[in-house]
């Protein structure tokens, strides 16, 4: 068995051991620092066709908090495992045929400094196209795509359609309303406070905002779209998707990206109240999770990247520093703390 390891010099020396972020108790509500816990083990050699990843940042994703309750759609973290979630790194070591140290790979790399991993488990990534980071963000699957898909094989929308995102000034909404804007919509964004309003219009490009904290959502969409919304892109659920639904014009679509307002109390769901909306003005309601549509990948990740080199679309990336910020950045997350992709860079 060959193993090829080297340090690389921008990564610093090779380490021997391997920080983790664990789950030590599920949480009963809002899922806090003292659910988690930091454990440091170490490597063992390279088994045959194995690569060594050292991990440079890791994707912080609303839906990393369903992961947590045991049950649910997603998968599931035990209790004493590392955290699932999507990485981007560089192979320090390999017993791979075809791999070599120093490629950079995105994929199921968890949150941890090094990941030990099959080739199948990630793929190459090409980082003169891009930052690394932006792999898990303009270009990664539960960012960039989630919201090309979203909008290009779900939404829809048509050249002066009133269109509507919430959460717009993060990850998914930031990018879903700046292709909304390509595709001829008339953008308006939903996020909260007056500094993520003016970030959704002056550097997202939005047409207009609405701050759920301090203004009335429904009287604003009255103001702003009086003749009612043709879409929505939803990742909120809850109060928003009501004021919106009862505001929908004549044959609109809802897109169903997720419910950021729920994912603490997956037993408690608070479901639409304003539904027969739908009914009544021939309108839609429809979900979809980016990975049941793999046959548009490549077409997102073309668009996705000659926007970026063209400056069409910007994301920007909040990052948090360290392994041992990981537990505090879902509090970021869900306290509605990041504008744009939120990162944790791992080392």
């Amino acid at each position: 068995m060959q193993v090829m390891t080297r340090s690389l010099d921008h990564l610093g020396p090779m380490t021997r051991t391997n920080t983790r972020v664990v789950l030590s108790e599920r949480p009963d509500g809002a899922a806090t620092p003292d659910h988690f816990s930091l454990e440091t083990e170490e490597l063992a050699d390279l088994e045959p066709d194995e690569l060594r990843v050292q991990v440079e940042f890791v994707s912080i994703d609303a839906a990393m908090r369903t992961r947590l309750h045991g049950t649910g759609f997603h998968s599931q973290v035990p209790l004493g495992e590392t955290i699932l979630t999507h990485g981007v790194g560089r192979v320090i070591e390999s017993t791979a045929e075809g791999w070599q140290v120093g490629d950079a790979v995105r994929g199921r790399l968890n949150a941890q400094t090094i990941a030990t991993v099959p080739p199948k488990a990630v793929e190459r990534i090409d980082d003169s196209v891009a930052p690394i980071s932006a792999y898990l963000g303009a270009l990664g699957g539960s960012t960039g795509v989630t919201a090309w898909i979203g909008l290009r094989c779900v939404a829809k929308p048509q050249p002066n359609d009133v269109f509507v995102v919430s959460a717009a000034a993060g990850a998914v909404g930031s990018v879903a309303g700046q292709i909304a804007k390509i595709d001829g919509a008339r953008t308006i964004g939903i996020a909260g406070g007056p500094e993520k309003c003016a970030h959704v219009v002056d550097v997202l490009g939005y047409d207009h905002a609405i701050d759920y904290k301090n203004d009335d959502v429904t009287e604003r969409l009255r103001e702003l779209a009086p003749d009612g919304v043709n879409g929505f892109f939803d990742n909120v659920g809850g109060d928003v998707l009501d004021a919106v639904l009862d505001h929908l014009a004549l044959r609109a679509k809802v897109t169903i990206c997720g419910a950021i307002s729920q994912y603490d109390d997956m037993n408690d769901i608070t479901g639409p109240s304003m539904y027969l909306r739908l009914a009544e003005r021939q309108s839609s309601m429809e979900g979809f999770a980016y990975f049941h549509f793999p046959e548009y990948f490549d077409d997102a990740m073309t668009d996705l990247g000659r926007w970026l080199a063209d400056g069409s679309l910007v994301v920007p990336e909040h990052v948090l520093e360290g392994v041992e910020s990981f537990p505090d950045a879902l509090q970021v997350m869900f306290t509605g703390g990041n504008t744009g992709k939120l990162l944790v860079k791992m080392n």
